[in-house]
């Protein structure tokens, strides 16, 4: 992938008019590598992970975005991460500033997984991500997730399509004593 540059997230096949299908090709095991990207970062509250104003969050985040013009539909991303049980992170990926909002900046390699199956299935999604992480000579620095739907649109398209996004870092080679 070029810097900046996402799997494509194909936003014209929305038949629940909420969130597009996903398609996993070629997302699964990418790597990418951002520079100075911009997200709109958001918080949501929550009780032992289980999220409780993410729809308010998002809906306002989004809204905030389409006014500001500033989604970025080509490189379309929202990255998830949960610092404790009682709060979560969000990035949203834009093409400018919004207004009234926290914008960060993000550089560094990240790799990719797909996953599917039910949310309560994270814990062994994180354990998998760890893995693939480090069969690749990596160090996972931080571990993101892009859900791809909301629960409703997951439950008519009958997956549950969830993106591992691990930021990472080449594992420390040791000193070779001669």
């Amino acid at each position: 992938m070029q810097t900046n540059e996402l799997p494509t997230y194909d936003m014209s096949d929305n038949p629940t008019g909420c969130c597009p299908r996903f398609k996993a090709d070629g997302w699964d095991e990418q790597e990418l590598h951002f520079e100075d990207k911009l997200f709109v970062k958001a918080r949501t509250k929550s009780i032992a992970h289980f999220p409780l104003n993410m729809g308010k969050v998002f809906g306002k985040t989004f809204g905030d975005i389409e006014k500001a013009e500033a989604q970025d539909d080509a490189n379309f991303i929202v990255m998830s991460r949960d610092p404790s049980s009682w709060r979560s992170e969000h990035f949203f990926a834009v093409t400018k500033e919004v207004p009234g909002h926290e914008m960060v900046k993000l550089s560094g390699d990240y790799l990719t997984k797909v996953f599917e199956g039910p949310f309560k299935d994270i814990p062994e999604w994180e354990r998998e991500m760890a893995s693939f992480v480090e069969d690749r000579s990596r160090r996972l620095k931080k571990m993101y997730f892009f859900y791809t739907t909301c629960p409703k649109c997951a439950r008519v398209y009958g997956k549950n399509y969830v993106v591992g996004v691990g930021e990472v870092e080449p594992v420390p080679q040791m000193a070779v004593a001669n």
